[in-house]
């Protein structure tokens, strides 16, 4: 689906998170950044993949990691599902799909029989200089920061 690989200088992306702050690549230079777009706040996966980042996020903060979830969903929604979760990482809105179309992840998908456009759920583990170091499309949610972490 995405067009970026291993290698490439990762999107030099903006977006806002929950509470309208504003976030870009530059601001994580000198840190490794997980960015994980999902496709809905609030559903099961999507809840799981979250969960299980969050549950391991002193780990990924002792390897000089920050976390940044992505999907189309409103400041609001995002809101409720970071305070629903406590998660410690922010929550882009990306509702005008700038951040998710940079990145490629946007497309066709199917579900039941239907085919319509949305997000995959994809990883991007993006170094200190801002190359993409891992592309993860095949996500586990219920195991997610032991595929990035090993």
């Amino acid at each position: 689906m995405t067009h970026l690989k291993v290698g490439d200088k990762a999107p030099n992306f903006s977006g806002v998170d929950q509470n309208g702050s504003a976030h870009t690549l530059a601001d994580y230079k000198g840190k490794k950044l997980v960015v994980f777009f999902y496709p809905k706040a609030n559903t099961p996966g999507c809840t799981a993949e979250a969960c299980d980042l969050r549950d391991n996020f002193e780990r990924f903060q002792s390897n000089n990691y920050a976390l940044l979830g992505v999907s189309a969903d409103s400041q609001n929604a995002q809101l409720k599902f970071k305070d629903k979760f406590n998660f410690p990482f922010p929550l882009l809105a990306d509702e005008d799909k700038s951040v998710i179309q940079a990145f490629g992840v946007w497309g066709p998908k199917k579900f039941m029989g239907k085919e319509y456009d949305g997000i995959h759920r994809t990883t991007f583990v993006i170094n200190e200089s801002g190359i993409i170091e891992q592309v993860i499309s095949e996500v586990k949610t219920k195991a997610h920061a032991a595929q990035i972490l090993g």
